[in-house]
C-alpha cells in the first residue's frame, strides 16, 4: 500500500555514478504517492555522465519520475551543480514536470525557499575544475567503499563509512558545513522564509534556528549515495525519511501490473526528457 504524502523532497541521486542507490531509490518512491515531488539539484550526474555506465535501475527511475507525473504528481527539477547544464531549460515545463532553478512555496501559510544550494560553495563558482576532480575522487572512494564494506560483511561486521570518517575528522569540511547551515538560514530568516530547504552537502537535518533576526526551520534531504534519507511534508509537517532496507522485501521483478502499465503510459514522456539532456 503506498503512503499518501503531501511533498516528498529527494536530491542528490547522482544518477550515472557507481555510488548511486538506484535499486534503494526505486524501492521507495514504489512506496509514496506524493502530491508534489521536488528534485533538489544533482539528479542526474552529468559532470560524471558516462555512456558506457547508465544501468538499467538508473533508467527505471526517471521512468518512475515520468510515471509519478502522468498520474497527478507535480515534479519540480530543481537544478543543482552535477545537473547544471539543465539550467538553460529553467521555467521548461513539460505537461506536470517543470525545470526552475529555485522554488517558493506557500505551506499551510508558510513560506518555503527550495534551491539545492551550490551556490554557496565557492569551489564550485570560482574553481570548477578542482570541483568536478573532487567528483570523480568522491565517486572512486565510494566504489572502494563499498569493497571494503562487501568483505567486512562476509566477516560478520557493521559496515563503515570512508567518506563520512573523513568529513568528520577533518575541520574544514566541518566549518564548511557550517557556514552552509549558517548562510542559508541567514539568507531565509533575512526574507521572512520560515523553511529552507537545501541539498549540495550530503548532510540530512531538520532543526530550528534562531538568531537576533528572527528564526527559521532548516531542512536538508541527504543524499542517495550513503544517507539513503528524503524529506516528507504531510499534514503541516516536516520528516525526515531515512531508507531501512528491511522495509522492502519484495524483489523488483515483482512489480505490480500498475507499475507495468504506468512505464508502457510513460514512453513517450521518456523520449523527450532523454533528447532534452542530449542537448
Amino acid at each position: 500500500m503506498k503512503r499518501k504524502v503531501d511533498i516528498v523532497v529527494l536530491s542528490d541521486l547522482h544518477l550515472g555514478t557507481y555510488g548511486c542507490h538506484a535499486k534503494e531509490i526505486l524501492h521507495y518512491l514504489n512506496s509514496v504517492k506524493p502530491k508534489k515531488l521536488i528534485l533538489n539539484g544533482d539528479i542526474i550526474d552529468i559532470w560524471q555522465f558516462r555512456k558506457r555506465y547508465f544501468p538499467k535501475a538508473h533508467l527505471q527511475i526517471i521512468k518512475k519520475i515520468l510515471a509519478l507525473a502522468t498520474k497527478g504528481t507535480r515534479v519540480y527539477y530543481i537544478t543543482g551543480n552535477h545537473d547544471e547544464k539543465l539550467r538553460r531549460f529553467s521555467d521548461t515545463k513539460m505537461g506536470n514536470i517543470q525545470i526552475i532553478d529555485k522554488l517558493l512555496l506557500n505551506l499551510d501559510g508558510k513560506k518555503a525557499w527550495f534551491f539545492h544550494g551550490d551556490v554557496f560553495d565557492a569551489s564550485i563558482q570560482h574553481t570548477k575544475w578542482i570541483a568536478k576532480l573532487g567528483g570523480w575522487g568522491y565517486d572512486v572512494l565510494i566504489l572502494f567503499n563499498r569493497f571494503v564494506n562487501t568483505i567486512l560483511q562476509s566477516l560478520g561486521k557493521e559496515k563503515y563509512s570512508l567518506s563520512k570518517k573523513i568529513k568528520n575528522s577533518v575541520k574544514g569540511a566541518l566549518k564548511f558545513i557550517s557556514d552552509f547551515e549558517t548562510t542559508a538560514t541567514d539568507l531565509a530568516i533575512d526574507n521572512g522564509f520560515d523553511y529552507v530547504v537545501c541539498g549540495h552537502i550530503h548532510q540530512p537535518a531538520i532543526r530550528k534556528v534562531v538568531n537576533e533576526k528572527g528564526s527559521c526551520v532548516y531542512l536538508n534531504s541527504g543524499d542517495w549515495i550513503e544517507n539513503l534519507t528524503a524529506l516528507e511534508y504531510h499534514n503541516e509537517q516536516w520528516k525526515l525519511y531515512q531508507y531501512n532496507p528491511d522495509t522492502y522485501k519484495l524483489s523488483m521483478m515483482n512489480r505490480s501490473l500498475i507499475e507495468e502499465e504506468e512505464d508502457d503510459e510513460t514512453s513517450e514522456m521518456l523520449s523527450a526528457f532523454q533528447l532534452l539532456n542530449t542537448i
